[in-house]
Parts: C-alpha cells; sequence; structure tokens
C-alpha cells in the first residue's frame, strides 16, 4: 500500500530521455535478431541481412594480436590509439589515398567506425545544426544526428538515376542551420561509388556554403568492374574540412575487432579526442597491434575476398533479376545489392516480410534507409556461393520468375 504523501509510481519510459525513447532500434539489427530467433526455432534461414565478411582474419593479424596479448599488453594505451598504429593509418593514408594526417594530433583510433562517427557527431553537432544525409543511407548516421540533438535532413537521391548525387539536389537541400554534409561511398545500401562529377558536387557545395564533410570511405577497398575511390579530403579547397572516417572491419575482414578511425584537421580532432577519452577511453589494446598488422603486412588477401565478392554478386545480380517482380543492378563497390521490387506494387516491409516467411531468406526492407530506398530491399553477399544460390532460388520460388 502506498504511504501517504507518496508520489505515484513512474513508468519506466518516463525516466528515459525523449532523444532514446523517440529512437527506433537498428532495423538491420533486427533482421539478423529475428532471423536468429527462426533457427532457434528450428527453421531453416538463410540471412542476408547484416554485413560481416565470410572470412576469417587474416593468420598474420591474428598472430600479432595473440602475440602483443601474450607479451602483457592487455593494459590502457594512449587516449587517441597506439602510436604505432597512428602512424600506420598516416602512412596508409598517405600510400592509399594523398591524404596528409598528421598522426599525433590529426588521427584518433576508436572501436570501430562507428564509434568514429558518433563521436564526431557529439562534437560538432547540437539543437539547431542541420545535417545533410543522401539517401537511401546507412541506418545508423540519422539515429547519430538526433541523439546528438541535430536534424538530420535527408537529400532524396532517384533510383531511376541509379541514385546519383548532383549539385543541385545537395544545394536545394542546404539551409542556413546547414553545418554537416555526410557522404558514403562506396555506398552501403546502394553499392554506388561516386565518379568525378558527383565529387566535384560534393566539394563545389561544401565550399560554397562552409560545410564540414563527413566522408565515410569503410568500403574503399571493396570495388568491382574498374570504378575507382577518390578520397574527397584530396580535392581542392576539402582538405581543411573533411573528417575522413575507416575502420579494418570490412576490407580486413575484422568486424569483431572494433577498430575504426577518423583522420582530419587537428583543430576538429582535438575536439573529438575529448566525447572519446569521456566515453571509450581507448581502443581495446592487442586489437591494435593486430591492426598495425593488417596495414603494413601482406594485402593480397583483400584482392581475394574482392574477387569472391565480385563473383557473388554477379550470380546475385543476374539471378535476381530473373525473378518476377525484382531488378537488381550489380553493385559497382561494397558487398550489398540493393534490389528494386517496385514492380511488385508491394512496399518494401511486406517484400521483405513474404521472402522472409516464405522463402526463409532474411533481407533488409529499403525503407529503412530512408524514404529514398522505399521499393527495394538490401541483402549482403559477403556469404558463401552455396548460399546465396539457394536464397536465389528460394525467393524465386516465392515471387516467380520473369
Amino acid at each position: 500500500m502506498q504511504s501517504p504523501g507518496a508520489t505515484a509510481q513512474r513508468s519506466p519510459g518516463e525516466f528515459l530521455a525523449g532523444r532514446v525513447r523517440e529512437l527506433a532500434a537498428s532495423p538491420t539489427l533486427a533482421v539478423s535478431d529475428r532471423a536468429r530467433a527462426l533457427k532457434a526455432e528450428g527453421v531453416d534461414v538463410i540471412d542476408l541481412g547484416g554485413g560481416d565478411p565470410d572470412f576469417i582474419t587474416p593468420a598474420h593479424v591474428r598472430r600479432a594480436a595473440a602475440e602483443a596479448m601474450d607479451a602483457g599488453d592487455t593494459h590502457y594505451v594512449a587516449s587517441a590509439g597506439t602510436p604505432a598504429l597512428r602512424r600506420a593509418i598516416a602512412a596508409k593514408l598517405r600510400s592509399d589515398n594523398g591524404i596528409e594526417a598528421d598522426p599525433d594530433r590529426g588521427v584518433i583510433v576508436t572501436p570501430g567506425g562507428k564509434a568514429a562517427l558518433f563521436q564526431a557527431m557529439l562534437a560538432l553537432v547540437e539543437p539547431g545544426v542541420d545535417v545533410l544525409i543522401p539517401e537511401p543511407a546507412w541506418v545508423s548516421y540519422v539515429p547519430m544526428v538526433e541523439l546528438a540533438g541535430g536534424r538530420a535532413v535527408p537529400v532524396a537521391l532517384d533510383p531511376d538515376d541509379a541514385f546519383r548525387l548532383t549539385a543541385e539536389k545537395l544545394a536545394a537541400a542546404v539551409t542556413p542551420a546547414t553545418r554537416v554534409l555526410l557522404v558514403n561511398s562506396p555506398n552501403n545500401p546502394t553499392g554506388r561509388v561516386l565518379d568525378e562529377e558527383e565529387r566535384a558536387a560534393v566539394a563545389d557545395v561544401a565550399r560554397e556554403h562552409d560545410l564540414l564533410v563527413f566522408a565515410d570511405e569503410m568500403y574503399e577497398k571493396i570495388l568491382y568492374d574498374g570504378h575507382a575511390h577518390v578520397s574527397l579530403a584530396t580535392l581542392p579547397g576539402m582538405a581543411e574540412r573533411t573528417l575522413t572516417f575507416n575502420g579494418l572491419s570490412k576490407a580486413y575482414a575484422m568486424t569483431g575487432w572494433r577498430l575504426g578511425y577518423v583522420a582530419g584537421p587537428p583543430a576538429y580532432i582535438a575536439q573529438l579526442a575529448k566525447v572519446h577519452s569521456h566515453s571509450v577511453t581507448c581502443a581495446t589494446s592487442f586489437a591494435q597491434a593486430g591492426g598495425v598488422a593488417a596495414l603494413t603486412g601482406p594485402q593480397g588477401f583483400i584482392e581475394e575476398m574482392v574477387v569472391a565478392w565480385d563473383r557473388r554478386r554477379r550470380a546475385v545480380a543476374d539471378g535476381l533479376s530473373a525473378v518476377k517482380g525484382l531488378r537488381c543492378p550489380r553493385p559497382e563497390g561494397a558487398f550489398y545489392a540493393f534490389v528494386d521490387a517496385r514492380e511488385t506494387a508491394l512496399s518494401s516491409v511486406e517484400v521483405a516480410d513474404r521472402i522472409l516467411r516464405e522463402a526463409h531468406v532474411a533481407v533488409v526492407p529499403g525503407i529503412a534507409f530512408g524514404a529514398a530506398g522505399e521499393g527495394h530491399l538490401r541483402l549482403s553477399f559477403a556469404t558463401s556461393d552455396d548460399a546465396l544460390a539457394t536464397a536465389v532460388t528460394r525467393i524465386g520460388d516465392v515471387l516467380g520468375r520473369r
């Protein structure tokens, strides 16, 4: 019985901050969770919802981390990252990307690329600030902006124009409150790689409107059909206004290691370092030893993975394009197919749900990547050839074939 004068007990929801109460959980993780639940019930589900390379981390990288651990490298390290890894990152940026980054003042090593982006949002975005996000876009960008108190402003790209990014679309979305333009190439979920004209459009709008650019380059090593990656920070007038985000998760099959980084002008990196130190302290010590080995050791295994993914993307794109109601252009980069399902006359959620229920294949509805992704489905081809072939067959059996 409630004592006299006591206030009524609040519900758990009343204790939550509004910014979290209104936040949706990650749609891609939700798809994988549902697939795992069905598997636990004995259903033979093929999960194509996530983005985890199906290759083991190379042996020399695993060995370097194990040796570091055995040598007692199990304690705190410098918050911004070990000097050896920061030097390796700076050398990589110089040789691979043409970016000059100060290893002491211009690089922070983070627990995954997501952490680097999140810390940048907290350091540079606040209430009253707008962030332009070309869509379809990775599912975590908008929540990051909102958690920082800012407003995500979508720049809707046209599927009938291959989701091309234009100066006109960007400029039309700029507001007096715009501070940041976030660009991801190669793109998750569409698989597009920015061409020269698109890169120039980003640079022109950023310079004209005095914007910071967040360049997410996580998939830079995963390219097909001769497409090339060019870092936005290397364009004229862009080095001083660009933060480059990357990590070892995808190109080095190190998703579970949680190693990412951000590089850019020291004036901004110093502020990100405050958020980094108060949130995660530092990335895992012995994992960073593995990171050094990954960046400075043999690189041939990346090409071996890309060759496998190239084979799979062709098979998936061609196979799904033969399914009634689906069209699947071949991705230019990354390891996702963004399937056009508009001919089915169903919403992306309805199509994805039907494919999961009847074909037992988990894919992500395009609406998860913003309104511009509606009518599409994203699936990962970073899994075995056999699983992909079975998935395509099952989907064709459910939806029919052209």
